[in-house]
């Protein structure tokens, strides 16, 4: 396991590496010119000369890289373009909002998404199933942002059971705060929660379906029991595959949910960097991005074999 740990973050390392070569050129491949932007349309010549040499933009692009590399390495991400803050107080003031957004997201996908699938292989053939299909069909087929208005239409100006709007930091009223993110996580966790049923139900029907579970079951054990005992650890394989994989997708595409309900989270700061050609923050906000799918990437390798024991991973050594 030892071996196959090292070889895993040799590799990460070498995905972040390349992962800031693509930013770093991105980004500059994006049209206009952030000396402009930051002058002003009027300013001189001169103006956008000195403007250029502020943010080391008349240098060499390997120069710039290597500068780039190295402030990110030592945490030193530079400042905005645009309102001269520090880079990294803009993401340590926008990122935990996106990141309890996620994760409350995470949270009720997970237990909507397993109920659902364990309710429809429960009673295969029946309501119950088409039901929950028909759920994940809807969840899986309408657009997050029309969902999101029509939540703030009918549960939160109608009804008045959810705020439409605003944000209370975690840090100063956890209760308050989690009310004011029910809502959009909830929207945000639909997909994914549709995802995790129908995967969820898939796995479920093959596992009660092998010998061991025919076993258990002439052992006297219930259906009920196994399905819980064997069918649903098993599917949690395939669970912790999906998290895994949009846990990071929803950190980077809560853009949508976070305009909707007016989160001064990381999406909105993306969108104002890249709106600005805020080459600082793009690229910080980019690679955090990144560091957050490899290492999330990372602990569901681990988290395998966890979940199931007879996962090994080929060249692992306890």
């Amino acid at each position: 396991m030892t071996r196959y740990l090292l070889t895993r973050l040799w590799q990460s390392a070498l995905t972040l590496v390349l992962a800031s070569l693509v930013v770093f050129i991105g980004v500059r491949a994006l049209p206009g010119d952030p000396a402009l932007a930051l002058a002003g349309e009027e300013a001189t010549p001169a103006r956008l000369a000195a403007v250029r040499a502020e943010l080391g933009l008349d240098q060499p692009l390997v120069v710039q890289y290597l500068r780039f590399a190295g402030e990110f390495l030592t945490g030193h991400l530079g400042r905005s373009t645009r309102t001269g803050t520090p880079v990294g107080q803009l993401i340590g003031a926008t990122l935990p909002v996106t990141i309890w957004l996620a994760l409350y997201a995470v949270v009720v996908a997970v237990v909507v998404g397993i109920a659902f699938g364990v309710l429809a292989e429960r009673y295969r053939g029946r309501w119950p199933e088409w039901v929950a299909n028909a759920a994940a069909l809807l969840g899986l087929s309408v657009p997050s942002f029309w969902l999101g208005i029509l939540a703030i239409l009918w549960l939160a100006v109608g009804l008045r059971l959810f705020p439409a709007s605003g944000y209370v930091p975690m840090s100063t009223d956890p209760v308050r705060s989690l009310y004011h993110l029910t809502l959009p996580a909830v929207i945000l966790g639909i997909g994914l929660a549709a995802v995790i049923m129908r995967q969820t139900r898939a796995s479920m029907i093959e596992t009660m379906q092998t010998d061991f579970v025919r076993t258990a079951r002439a052992k006297g054990l219930s259906r009920s029991r196994v399905l819980l005992r064997y069918g649903l650890r098993n599917s949690l394989i395939v669970v912790i595959t999906i998290v895994g994989l949009q846990l990071g997708g929803l950190i980077s595409g809560a853009v949508v949910t976070e305009s909707i309900f007016a989160l001064p989270g990381f999406g909105k700061l993306t969108l104002d960097s890249v709106f600005t050609r805020d080459y600082p923050v793009i690229q910080a906000v980019v690679l955090i991005i990144t560091f957050g799918y490899v290492v999330i990437n990372l602990a569901v390798d681990v988290l395998y074999s966890v979940a199931n024991p007879r996962v090994r991973v080929t060249g692992a050594t306890s």
